[in-house]
């Protein structure tokens, strides 16, 4: 078996093997790490093994490293997964072991390794991290007829309020999701990713990338960008405008997209991340998607445990921080947010 760093050439063949592979998510696909080495300039440093020319796994990985600081790996940065697929568990260990190797070459000490567990008891993961997967039943009549009825009303609401959206990925409806999104990443007192990150990820993924955009008289009120592979689908963003949450939104945008990949073959859709029993855990229980433990590590401790939830003990300085970056004007959020975020591997 060789193993080696991906080039951009491998694209075709790695995309082949991550729609075959039945664990593969959509951020294993190319062009993630693709997108993150494009945008903000992290080396992509994703192993591919081979046993004589055929393709037997790939580790999705990038290196990163802050200014003045030590070299860490992430597999995979900005979302919840990223870990090694195989054909075996031997091959999978394999490409581990040569991006360790990699990384103590580079003097590096950290290596954040994404992945998920099977599901425990629901006491084990009280104030841990989960993603909200929901089985797709082939059709979206089918599905929207399993629902409860106070959530089909609920998508009602936003129709009969006057609300209504489209599915399209131009340059247009970027902008639209972009002007929503950077507005909530500042009244959160996050920096927001670029444009530019955004763009490019739309560009690489191509068919496989959805944006739907909410208006109300033509003004963007909410927006979500889901991510496709194999019959997988997975929102890593979704924002709406506060002011008009009450004409429910967020019901119609997700709807939307559970319609649309429901009709094109898809039959798992993942909410995402939320911490186990809180806020946006109960909005993603409501459409009937369950809990699904993340176990994230770091390959060098070789310590792998459930995420926890850290956000709700926040420092006394990153409150002081978050609540003066939320009443900085917009177009310095938008301007300073990328070149901070691009370091925070979440």
């Amino acid at each position: 078996m060789k193993i080696r760093i991906a080039v951009a050439a491998d694209q075709f063949i790695w995309d082949e093997y991550v729609d075959g592979h039945k664990d593969a998510s959509p951020y294993h696909r190319f062009a993630w790490a693709l997108s993150v080495q494009q945008a903000y300039q992290h080396q992509n440093v994703s192993l591919i093994a081979f046993d004589d020319d055929e393709i037997v796994g790939v580790l999705p990985c990038i290196k990163m490293q802050k200014p003045f600081a030590k070299v860490n790996y992430c597999a995979l940065p900005f979302c919840d997964l990223g870990f090694a697929l195989g054909n075996n568990a031997d091959i999978v260990e394999a490409l581990q072991t040569e991006a360790l190797t990699l990384l103590q070459n580079a003097k590096g000490t950290n290596f954040d390794y994404r992945d998920t567990a099977t599901a425990t008891e629901s006491t084990e993961l009280a104030g841990k991290k989960v993603r909200m997967v929901l089985p797709l039943p082939g059709s979206a009549e089918t599905l929207l007829a399993g629902f409860k009825s106070k959530l089909r009303s609920q998508i009602r609401k936003a129709e009969k309020n006057g609300l209504n959206f489209e599915l399209a990925n131009s340059q247009k409806h970027i902008d639209d999701f972009y002007q929503i999104f950077a507005i909530n990443m500042r009244k959160l007192g996050s920096p927001v990713h670029s444009k530019k990150w955004f763009e490019t990820l739309f560009n690489n993924y191509a068919k496989h990338i959805v944006l739907s955009v909410v208006y109300k008289d033509q003004v963007p009120v909410g927006a979500g960008v889901v991510l496709l592979n194999g019959t997988k689908a997975v929102i890593p963003w979704a924002s709406t405008v506060a002011q008009y949450n009450k004409l429910a939104p967020n019901m119609l945008l997700y709807w939307s997209l559970l319609e649309h990949v429901s009709e094109h073959g898809c039959t798992e859709f993942d909410f995402g991340r939320s911490t186990y029993n809180e806020g946006t855990y109960k909005f993603k229980r409501q459409w009937g998607a369950e809990p699904v433990p993340l176990a994230w590590s770091n390959l060098v401790a070789d310590q792998a445990t459930i995420a926890e939830n850290t956000s709700n003990k926040p420092s006394q300085i990153r409150s002081l921080v978050e609540k003066i970056w939320a009443k900085l004007p917009l177009g310095v959020t938008t301007t300073l947010g990328p070149k901070i975020r691009k370091h925070i591997s979440l």
